[in-house]
């Protein structure tokens, strides 16, 4: 859809700048923008690697269990299962700590990593499990302490203060965080409260029967 509308666009500019006499104007803007896009691709290439590289020493030596251990209270809230179980815990915590640190390129690994595991003690594997629905959308609307990205690429296009949108950053991660984590744990809390309460009628009917049997 997205390179159709490129396309789409594309087109209209090119005969609009030939309508207009601009031929000469927008051939200098593609070779500008192409140069100007690798130099942006580039720089942003050597802040993945920065960062994967820096993640996965980080699970080599350790330090993602350790992590995991200081998650522990988060995880077994809105992770009960996986806590339970234990699959897919470091891959989550990784996925977390990826996107405190705004490198979203870095965390999608370990959140495909951790889905793979926890789609083992999916019940229903046709479709996502309630925690598989809530990594996903945490992984979208994640807190970002440092948003290593979106700084490179103020710093690549030339901003004089890249950081002047921390504050910003910090303010909207956490209610789109919060929104998203509130939004994906209410229909687990429906369904326990259903399962609760059906449990107390064939409770009560059971126990109902066996008095009038009496």
């Amino acid at each position: 859809m997205l390179g159709k509308i490129f396309g789409i666009m594309s087109i209209i500019a090119f005969f609009f700048g030939i309508f207009t006499g601009n031929t000469e104007a927008l051939g200098s803007a593609v070779l500008d923008g192409a140069a100007r896009a690798l130099e942006v691709t580039l720089s942003l290439c050597g802040m993945m690697c920065l960062w994967c590289g820096m993640m996965r020493v980080l699970q080599e030596a350790g330090a993602i269990r350790r992590l995991s251990c200081l998650l522990a209270p988060f995880l077994r809230v809105f992770f009960p299962e996986a806590s339970q179980s234990g699959e897919g815990v470091e891959e989550i915590s990784a996925n977390i700590s990826a996107n405190l640190l705004g490198i979203g390129n870095a965390a999608t690994p370990f959140a495909l990593a951790a889905m793979e595991k926890m789609q083992k003690h999916n019940p229903h594997p046709a479709r996502a499990s309630a925690e598989q629905i809530t990594l996903a959308v945490l992984n979208t609307a994640s807190v970002s302490l440092i948003p290593a990205n979106l700084l490179a690429l103020r710093r690549a296009a030339g901003s004089e203060r890249p950081y002047a949108v921390m504050i910003p950053v910090w303010i909207s991660s956490i209610l789109c965080a919060s929104m998203a984590l509130l939004l994906t744990s209410l229909p687990r809390l429906w369904e326990r409260k259903g399962n609760t309460v059906k449990g107390d009628l064939t409770a009560s009917r059971s126990h109902g029967k066996r008095g009038h049997r009496g």
